[in-house]
């Protein structure tokens, strides 16, 4: 169950508080701001704050470019017209405040992007929940023979069950251990005789969930939403950049449009691939062999362009 009776007793509490404001308002935005959108079987994100929307990315490139800006039609022709070069700083204008429940395994992946604030729920101070991510049926894979890292076929029948009913005992075996280690509480709070809660808390799996506020501004975000809303992106991940692009798609819908077009659907080709294309149209017969192109970039290649 990702939201407790008590967390939603708190969001319905912050929804219903309303001020008014002088500052940027977007109405997409504001439907979202508290709104728990559950993910996987335990997570969710939800929009804590936000500054900026399109007229703000607008307003910061017409300080920033003044003249240059002049041949834009409109804010939406603008924003596509930076996004297509790759103009960054005007993006950075607008941020973003999320409150995100996930995986342990999930939030070290995801903290490998450096570029947001972070503060995470310490197991050093609390008690973490026995909740676990367990996968799906459906989610339960071999490993790939092509790519080291991703995945392969379903796991089906009694391999499937064999793989998820390990999860399932390890993970609550880890957490009674967990458990026994850091004792009882006493009436001040303080655990009794029982392992510093620092020490207990490193026999937990990585399925187990954590949450942390994360707060990162609209360019970087993108970059974030571009690597792991990508269909190459493990799964788990990838579930959460999805539910974080509706809520974009609703904030700043022209700035998201133009990502969605250049970015998630464009594709990045090399040298030699443009080369490639240029020989294709010439009627020249290409091949992996006469491209220039290692197996690997020729695969690639082909999933673009095919």
């Amino acid at each position: 169950m990702p939201i407790s009776p008590e967390q939603q007793a708190e969001i319905d509490a912050q929804r219903a508080q309303s001020a008014p404001t002088l500052r940027a308002v977007s109405e997409g935005m504001e439907a979202h701001l508290y709104t728990a959108h559950e993910v996987l079987d335990h997570g969710f994100i939800r929009v804590i704050d936000y500054m900026g929307d399109d007229a703000a990315i607008c307003q910061a490139a017409r300080v920033s470019y003044g003249k240059g800006t002049k041949s834009v039609q409109n804010d939406e022709g603008l924003i596509r017209y930076l996004m297509r070069h790759w103009h960054s700083t005007p993006f950075e204008m607008c941020e973003i405040k999320l409150h995100v429940k996930l995986p342990v395994f999930v939030a070290r992946q995801w903290i490998r992007h450096r570029t947001a604030n972070v503060n995470e729920y310490s197991a050093r101070y609390s008690i973490l929940d026995r909740e676990f991510y367990i996968p799906a049926p459906e989610h339960v894979n071999a490993q790939s023979v092509v790519n080291n890292q991703g995945r392969g076929g379903v796991l089906e029948g009694a391999e499937a069950a064999r793989v998820l009913e390990i999860l399932k005992s390890d993970s609550n075996r880890a957490y009674d251990n967990y458990e026994a280690m850091i004792g009882t509480e006493g009436p001040d709070g303080e655990a009794q005789d029982g392992l510093a809660r620092e020490l207990a808390r490193m026999n937990l799996p990585t399925n187990i969930y954590t949450q942390w506020y994360w707060k990162v501004d609209l360019h970087n975000l993108f970059h974030f939403l571009r690597l792991r809303a990508d269909p190459h992106a493990q799964y788990e991940i990838r579930v959460y950049a999805d539910a974080i692009c509706k809520v974009v798609a609703d904030w700043v819908p022209a700035a998201y449009g133009a990502f969605e077009d250049y970015r998630l659907g464009g594709a990045s080709l090399s040298g030699r691939a443009l080369d490639c294309i240029r020989r294709m149209l010439a009627g020249e017969e290409m091949t992996q062999e006469n491209s220039g192109m290692s197996k690997g970039e020729w695969r690639e290649f082909e999933g673009v362009i095919r």
